[in-house]
């Protein structure tokens, strides 16, 4: 190892194989293919770096792109050369077709696909398609991303245009996935199923389905024997229908071993969501996300051990997030954080967590299990527990009570993560300012508040205090945003009508300015956001 001339060819295969397992496959197959080197060759063929194809290596502006000269070099020469090795492609649908044309792939059974449009799937996704041989016989494992505004669409028309047609075509599926964009602009169009018969949306192998419902009667409808082999079901549900589903027709569902439920604006909690989980006695794993709204009493460990758990006698774990959000018309006893979690000790399979906030318009209460596994958070005040939400990318804070510098501080500190900021108060930080002669100051004393991965800020519903707070660069450092939601005139006052250095910085990067009313761009505010796109 002292020879100055020692090189990479030098190490054996064994050393060359671990450093690079550390890379990614497509640059490993795009570096060393083909480049006169037989051994290297060899190697970036091996079923390690060919069995998985990843065509979305990065996310730039909501696109996903490659350049063309890689993606021809990939067409022309590699992928002709590895495809019998290949079992799952991860691509962007401006890509699917070029890239499954330019081989066979005899072994291919797993497809993601990004950016999944009605277009394509009414484009590819039928009989005549020029890939119904390879979507047919060889795919089981099917994951479709959206990110399409499905506005003009109607829900039934979707139904039967594409998710139909998905099982229809795919024969062999055994996982169907169909998502959102994580942090995407728009939300997958839900399936509904009150427009589809039982034969036009029914599968003897799929055993697992992650997809969004249009209403608990679709999930309901799902588990009717349609799909009589699915074992895991992960489900977003969009409706808020307050009628009672418990004389709804749904047979055994004994397979089913794993249920996940997001459900964010439950109006008839009891009558819809309890008589469901009651009737999945096989379960060994539940996964809930629920809101509640309309219940006169919080749920806590009480309620879903003697309603719920009590009646899933196989279950092995428990992930939950549930939020009671109770108007201020209905008086309750106000209780503190301790009594609820030790309603929580029959559940002894994992610590809890608990969040009250009473304030003069609602009550809300948060329960969730530890490590909070989700990322969404919404309706916290000025006291939450001082644990770390490593996984919250969005969080919505209001209270009636003014946040302070150091409540700002402790979020900072307690979601790492945070990519989007919905603040909402009304209360100003300085209660003894007048609103016609305030003056904002710089507080160099206080530490800055670092939000290191925000890249969406909405302040438009908080007192012009916050506005100051954010975009003064010597209170907080907001180095990635680039979504900025506010009220104009308290815009207009913080940056001393585009004019201010200390708010210069964190407007910088902000592409996407949305104010409450019509506005012409002037001179001045483009200069002051020089990123900013019309």
């Amino acid at each position: 190892m002292l020879r100055s001339n020692f090189h990479l060819l030098d190490l054996p295969n064994e050393i060359l194989l671990i450093i690079l397992k550390k890379l990614d496959n497509i640059d490993v197959l795009y570096s060393l293919s083909g480049i006169n080197n037989e051994r290297l060759d060899i190697l970036a063929q091996q079923k390690i770096f060919t069995n998985i194809l990843n065509f979305v290596p990065a996310l730039t502006d909501d696109v996903y792109s490659i350049p063309a000269s890689i993606l021809d070099r990939f067409c022309f020469d590699i992928l002709p050369r590895v495809h019998y090795n290949v079992k799952c492609l991860i691509l962007d649908s401006v890509h699917m077709t070029r890239i499954l044309l330019a081989a066979d792939y005899p072994c291919l059974g797993q497809l993601k696909l990004f950016n999944f449009s009605q277009d394509i799937a009414l484009s590819y996704f039928t009989d005549q398609s020029s890939f119904q041989h390879i979507f047919r016989q060889q795919i089981t494992d099917l994951s479709l991303i959206c990110n399409e505004d499905t506005s003009k669409t109607s829900v039934k028309s979707y139904a039967k245009n594409i998710y139909r047609h998905i099982l229809t075509l795919f024969k062999n599926l055994t996982h169907l996935s169909i998502i959102k964009l994580a942090g995407g602009q728009y939300e997958c169009q839900p399936l509904s199923l009150s427009n589809l018969s039982l034969s036009s949306f029914s599968s003897s192998t799929l055993t697992n389905l992650s997809i969004s419902l249009n209403s608990i009667e679709d999930c309901l409808s799902l588990l009717d024997g349609r799909l009589k082999q699915l074992s895991t079901l992960i489900i977003i549900v969009y409706g808020t229908q307050n009628h009672s589903m418990l004389d709804h027709n749904m047979v055994d569902v004994s397979n089913l071993k794993c249920f996940s439920l997001t459900y964010k604006r439950i109006e008839a909690y009891d009558a819809q969501v309890v008589p469901l989980l009651r009737r999945m006695s096989h379960l060994e794993e539940l996964t809930l996300y629920l809101c509640i709204y309309n219940r006169s009493i919080f749920v806590d460990g009480t309620h879903l051990y003697n309603e719920i758990l009590i009646h899933m006698p196989q279950l092995r774990t428990f992930i939950f997030y549930i939020r009671t959000k109770i108007d201020i018309g209905n008086s309750i006893h106000q209780l503190p954080v301790n009594d609820i979690q030790q309603t929580f000790n029959k559940i002894q399979c994992q610590e809890v967590g608990c969040i009250l906030n009473y304030n003069s318009v609602t009550s809300i209460c948060h329960v969730f299990s530890l490590p909070f596994s989700f990322d969404c958070l919404e309706w916290i005040g000025n006291t939450f527990p001082n644990i770390t939400f490593n996984h919250v990318t969005f969080l919505k804070v209001f209270d009636s009570v003014a946040f302070k510098h150091e409540f700002f501080i402790r979020v900072a500190r307690s979601f790492p993560l945070l990519k989007e900021f919905f603040v909402i108060n009304c209360t100003s930080q300085f209660l003894f300012w007048k609103r016609k002669n305030l003056q904002f100051q710089d507080y160099q004393s206080y530490s800055i508040v670092e939000f290191s991965h925000l890249t969406s800020l909405n302040i438009s519903h908080a007192e012009i205090d916050y506005v100051e707070q954010f975009l003064n660069s010597t209170k907080t450092s907001l180095p990635c945003l680039t979504k900025l939601e506010v009220n104009y005139d308290n815009l207009i006052y913080v940056t001393e009508n585009f004019a201010r250095d200390a708010t210069r910085v964190n407007c910088s990067k902000v592409k996407w300015l949305i104010v409450e009313r019509s506005i012409v761009y002037l001179k001045d505010i483009h200069h002051y956001f020089p990123s900013l796109q019309m």
